[in-house]
C-alpha cells in the first residue's frame, strides 16, 4: 500500500508567510481569447443579417409589384369591358331603322314609295 503524506497548516497568522495571505493578482486559470475567431463571427452575423434584409427587401418589392401588375390587369379588363358596350352602342346608333325613325319623327322627312332609276348615255 501506498502511504499518503498529509500536511497540516496551522490556522494562526504568524505561521502562515504574508506572501500566502495576499489574493493572487492575476487569476489561476487564464482564458486566451481568440479574437480572430470573434471577429469572424461577427462578420458572418453581418452578413446573414444584411443577407436576411436584402432578402425581406426583395419579397417587399416583389409584392408591391405583383399588386400594381393586378391592379394594371383589372382596369385593363374594366377598359375592354368598356370598349365593348361602345361598340355596342355605336351599332345601335348607326342601325338603318334608327336613323329612318330620326328622319321621319325630326326631320319631316317621307320614305319614298315607288323608285325610278334613269339609264341615260347609253
Amino acid at each position: 500500500m501506498l502511504a499518503q503524506k498529509e500536511e497540516y497548516l496551522s490556522h494562526e497568522p504568524a505561521s502562515v508567510p504574508a506572501e500566502m495571505m495576499e489574493p493572487p493578482k492575476e487569476p489561476l486559470i487564464r482564458h486566451e481569447l481568440n479574437t480572430n475567431l470573434r471577429n469572424c463571427l461577427r462578420a458572418i452575423f453581418f452578413l446573414i443579417a444584411c443577407g436576411a434584409m436584402v432578402v425581406t427587401l426583395l419579397g417587399g418589392i416583389g409584392a408591391q409589384s405583383g399588386y400594381t401588375l393586378l391592379e394594371t390587369r383589372q382596369k385593363a379588363d374594366q377598359l375592354e369591358q368598356e370598349n365593348e358596350r361602345l361598340k355596342i352602342e355605336i351599332a345601335q346608333l348607326k342601325s338603318p331603322s334608327r336613323i329612318e325613325s330620326i328622319a321621319v319623327d325630326r326631320l319631316g322627312m317621307r320614305v319614298p314609295r315607288n323608285t325610278y332609276f334613269s339609264h341615260e348615255g347609253e
